[in-house]
């Protein structure tokens, strides 16, 4: 229990314990396991909090975001902004993860990261930096996820929507943003190739050359020419004929989204690596730990906290706890 001598405990409002200390225990419960936050408490502030009181507090404060995006989708407005609506370009990424429920064993973990191209820094040769992201996040099926990620894209006037081959995501942005610029990562696209080849082409130099080619012709925009040719070989094995019709029918579903080429040219990205990055630092950091078990309600409230404080809206969350305290 948090000692009631303590200056941080003045027993106000319905949790009973004060706004700074909530704060507190919402800003560990979010990036540490509940039980370790006990000595963390213990070490750096001198009071005993449990980990179930951790985990109470920030779960309380995690379910509010929720309810709050849920008033964004009912009441039709926009998240905060992080770019100009107008001029900026601004990415938008989506994939999905899996995590471990109580409830229904493995369940995927839907994140979107939105970001604006000013805010991608070269700080190295080949290495870029971006140093204001948005993310947002749902345990459920695509429907729920992406009526939440609506409401932080829909106002940007210049969209870019890199992905890799997921039907729910390219039937997604044709339908809700025609606009946007389609962007098949580039990395899922060579990976097709590589898969090919790993079962057409024994010799590993032979397959490192043939591949570096296909890349090549990849970034001169010459897709139909890479078509062409796989669908003149034949599979030398059960293995490779199935790989070199999945590629083929793979790139052709995807040929506007790979004109890298072009895209360069525009200043584009052509990766998805923001969005696989996202899934490290958001969901698998904090929600993936050895032994962890989630109930779906808890892993929703505390990924939400965790996207708040990774998306630079912490302030909001104070904001909160000084409203419900």
């Amino acid at each position: 229990m948090v000692s009631k001598a303590h200056p941080l405990s003045q027993l106000k409002g319905s949790i009973k314990i004060s706004k700074k200390l909530q704060e507190f225990m919402s800003l560990i419960g979010q990036s540490q396991v509940f039980k370790d936050g006990e000595e963390l408490f213990l070490k750096m502030m001198g009071i005993e909090v449990s980990g179930m009181q951790i985990q109470r507090v920030s779960e309380c404060y995690g379910e509010h975001i929720e309810s709050r995006q849920q008033a964004y989708i009912e009441e039709g407005e926009s998240a905060p902004a992080i770019a100009d609506k107008e001029n900026d370009t601004v990415y938008i990424e989506a994939d999905g993860g899996m995590i471990f429920t109580r409830e229904e064993g493995w369940k995927e973990m839907k994140v979107g990261r939105i970001f604006a191209q000013k805010d991608c820094i070269q700080i190295q040769d080949k290495r870029n930096e971006i140093i204001k992201s948005q993310y947002v996040c749902h345990l459920g099926n695509h429907e729920g996820f992406l009526k939440k990620l609506e409401c932080y894209a829909d106002d940007y006037k210049k969209k870019v929507c890199i992905a890799d081959g997921a039907t729910w995501i390219w039937n997604w942005v044709e339908s809700a943003y025609p606009e946007a610029i389609q962007i098949l990562d580039f990395y899922h696209a060579v990976e097709k190739l590589g898969h090919y080849a790993s079962f057409q082409i024994t010799d590993q130099s032979d397959r490192k050359c043939w591949l570096d080619k296909q890349k090549k012709c990849l970034m001169k925009n010459k897709v139909n020419e890479i078509v062409d040719r796989l669908a003149m070989e034949t599979g030398r094995t059960p293995e490779a004929e199935k790989a070199r019709n999945d590629a083929i029918r793979y790139y052709r579903n995807n040929l506007k989204r790979m004109q890298y080429k072009t895209f360069k040219k525009l200043g584009y990205m052509i990766g998805s690596g923001p969005i696989e990055s996202a899934h490290r630092n958001v969901v698998q950091q904090r929600l993936k730990l050895s032994g962890q078990k989630w109930s779906i309600k808890g892993a929703q409230r505390i990924v939400n906290l965790r996207a708040y404080q990774k998306s630079s809206r912490w302030n909001e969350v104070v904001e909160i706890i000084k409203m419900a305290a």
